[in-house]
């Protein structure tokens, strides 16, 4: 089975969802998987140096305590996944056009999940600037890839088009949120998921299901 996930790295909801996802897989280990990391971005219009975080809440939610209510649901969510998420760390809300374009170089070496982990710990529970080539390098250097390939790769230019195209595909096809999981390119499950949810998805791909449905 395949798993395409789209997602973004500044998304509580996807590091949230990404454990439950890893629950469900845990419950059904017979199951041969693939999973593709693919780029959609909160906020696709963000500058390339970010915005400050206040400014940002704000302006998204519109007041302190709107915002709060939020994220008092998305602590209480993390914290049952046993994440502890330090929001009042984080100084900017950053592009995450580099974060991407670094997961995508992270697929071509087979260390993608590796890195998505440590971009989502490095930002919401360490308060790390995840829109900083330098700071990115260092994450690729943390998850076992060349710092200083990395730091080369992203002082490149011309990957963001192809980020851009991935965020401007996915929306194209109806994903206007996430954590969004298409499974063998053809069953989608939208949110951050109980393990649960999964179950039926799991139990058509062990019996070929959703192979033979793909075939027709």
């Amino acid at each position: 089975m395949h798993i395409d996930i789209f997602s973004d790295v500044i998304c509580p909801w996807c590091f949230i969802g990404k454990r439950r996802l890893a629950r469900a897989l845990a419950a059904d280990s017979d199951i041969a998987v693939t999973v593709r990391w693919r780029a959609f971005m909160l906020n696709p219009d963000m500058p390339a140096e970010g915005m400050d975080r206040q400014a940002y809440l704000a302006l998204k939610f519109g007041s302190p305590a709107q915002s709060r209510r939020v994220y008092d649901n998305v602590l209480q969510a993390a914290e049952q996944e046993g994440l502890v998420l330090a929001l009042d760390r984080i100084p900017r809300t950053p592009s995450t056009v580099a974060a991407h374009r670094l997961i995508r170089w992270a697929t071509e070496q087979g260390l993608a999940d590796p890195v998505v982990e440590a971009l989502f710990r490095a930002y919401f529970q360490e308060g790390r600037d995840i829109g900083e080539p330098a700071e990115l390098a260092t994450i690729a250097g943390e998850s076992g890839l060349d710092a200083a390939a990395a730091r080369a790769m992203l002082a490149t230019p011309g990957g963001e088009a192809e980020i851009l195209s991935e965020d401007r595909s996915a929306r194209r096809i109806g994903i206007n949120g996430v954590p969004c999981f298409i499974f063998d390119g053809q069953y989608a499950v939208s949110g951050a998921q109980e393990p649960e949810v999964f179950a039926p998805i799991f139990a058509a791909a062990r019996s070929g299901a959703l192979t033979s449905s793909a075939a027709q």
